[in-house]
């Protein structure tokens, strides 16, 4: 396979197909273990516990958003690559790594939310937030160790990555209020975390242009 070659040093190089078949199970994987943290309490009747859960579904929502989020700038950069070389490997395991936690942090703000317990909230929504952030962060280290080591098809540019990188400092000063929020009002950072999820993963711009632009009179 043209991706196997051997490099200049004479050392072969996992396939880049591997490593992209490997890490879209690992992120199907982390989304499946997601659904496992919602739970039903007792007591009351099953209505009212399926009400009660709210803080389950609304951990797995921002869950899920912000690991099929991670998926997209993952697949679009991959795309892109010609090559990888080991350390971009090991980075991408980082970043996979991460993810595969997330359920864990998940499961943990549901049950402290349902709980009203006030210092597990602090704790757990804090824990939460910088896993979040770690998992953008991540994301765009591969982003640019990819593009300063050359390793991207020449004259190849996703749209959605570059849309992504344009996102980076907002989202990461977002990312921060939020963890700092949290440290007083666990729920409302929640919200927070919510709401960068949706901007990274809904297209406004094309959704918009979907909407209004087939209305424009042509030129």
């Amino acid at each position: 396979m043209p991706a196997d070659e051997d490099t200049p040093r004479g050392r072969r190089l996992l396939s880049k197909g591997r490593m992209e078949g490997f890490s879209d199970g690992v992120f199907g994987f982390a989304i499946t273990l997601l659904v496992l943290g919602i739970v039903l309490h007792p007591p009351g009747t099953p209505l009212q516990r399926v009400l009660h859960a709210w803080p389950a579904y609304l951990a797995y929502v921002v869950s899920f958003l912000t690991i099929g989020g991670a998926w997209l700038l993952h697949t679009g950069l991959t795309d892109q690559l010609a090559r990888t070389d080991s350390l971009f490997l090991r980075l991408n395991l980082m970043l996979l790594l991460v993810v595969v936690f997330l359920p864990f942090p998940t499961g943990q703000v549901a049950d402290a939310l349902h709980q009203h317990d006030t210092s597990g909230e602090r704790v757990f929504v804090t824990m939460y937030g910088f896993t979040l952030l770690a998992i953008r962060l991540l994301g765009f280290t591969l982003d640019a160790y990819a593009r300063h080591e050359h390793l991207y098809s020449p004259h190849q540019d996703d749209e959605e990555v570059h849309r992504d990188r344009r996102k980076l400092l907002p989202v990461i000063i977002a990312y921060v209020i939020a963890i700092l929020i949290g440290l007083a009002l666990p729920p409302l950072a929640v919200a927070l975390y919510f709401g960068i999820a949706v901007y990274l993963v809904v297209p406004f711009r094309e959704a918009a242009r979907l909407l209004f632009g087939r209305h424009s009179p042509r030129p």
